[in-house]
């Protein structure tokens, strides 16, 4: 069984299955613990009814710590395994592994807004939130692809990317250059949809005085009270 205390002695492998660090797990375990007893106080059972024993009693679960409760859904968002192989990795049931997705998922996102590095989604409240960080406004924006092959071929159609033979969706990031912290995410659009066109119709509002760092497949981009630093094309001299 995959368990907390085997695996954060081994960086690399943590960070390839939880995309987080040891460190970076450890600082968002509170928040995540606090968010989780928010959601399902000790009072209450998993339905919301008042508990008629304390908590401990009945059916043992694998997921018997924050530190495991957090490394289950981390580790299903950063690998998506199927529920089944999900439930022999941690010891559950495919039925007890789906339970527990749904339950954690929420609790995760209410985690990360409590830690104030949950992305901002409304391209209208962008400015804002980045001013109240007090970081640095040292911006770098990109394109990310996600694979995505529908079973449907007309939405196969939509989703062909034209790169690679991939079907994949597509978000727009912007990420602050120093903390590495993760500021916005666009809406999701089909992996064919170009950097600038998804920019252009989210109208992401930045914050003045902004540097924003982008490549050429933003060209022409050039939002309002920011300043754009953006890498030029070599040109190929042909004899």
């Amino acid at each position: 069984m995959l368990t907390y205390a085997k695996l954060k002695h081994d960086r690399r492998k943590f960070l390839a299955l939880t995309g987080l660090t040891p460190k970076e797990f450890e600082l968002l375990l509170p928040a995540f613990d606090r968010a989780y007893m928010r959601c399902f106080p000790a009072t209450r059972t998993m339905a919301g009814t008042l508990r008629q024993r304390k908590r401990g009693g009945g059916r043992k679960t694998s997921l018997n710590s924050p530190e495991q409760k957090l490394l289950f859904v981390l580790v299903y968002l950063k690998t998506y395994p199927l529920q089944a192989l999900l439930g022999e990795v941690f010891d559950l049931s495919q039925s007890r592994a789906n339970r527990w997705i749904h339950q954690l998922l929420p609790v995760l996102q209410r985690a990360l807004t409590d830690a104030g590095v949950r992305p901002v989604r409304d391209p209208c409240q962008f400015a804002r939130h980045e001013r109240r960080t007090g970081e640095p406004l040292d911006l770098i924006i990109d394109g990310t692809d996600r694979r995505q092959r529908p079973k449907n071929p007309e939405k196969q159609t939509l989703h062909y990317s034209g790169r690679k033979k991939t079907h994949s969706d597509k978000n727009v990031v912007i990420a602050n250059q120093k903390t590495r912290r993760i500021g916005y995410l666009s809406q999701t659009y089909v992996g064919k949809t170009q950097d600038k066109k998804v920019v252009d119709q989210e109208r992401i509002a930045y914050p003045r005085g902004a540097r924003l760092h982008q490549d050429t497949a933003f060209q022409g981009y050039a939002p309002r009270g920011c300043e754009i630093y953006q890498p030029k094309k070599n040109r190929v001299k042909v004899n």
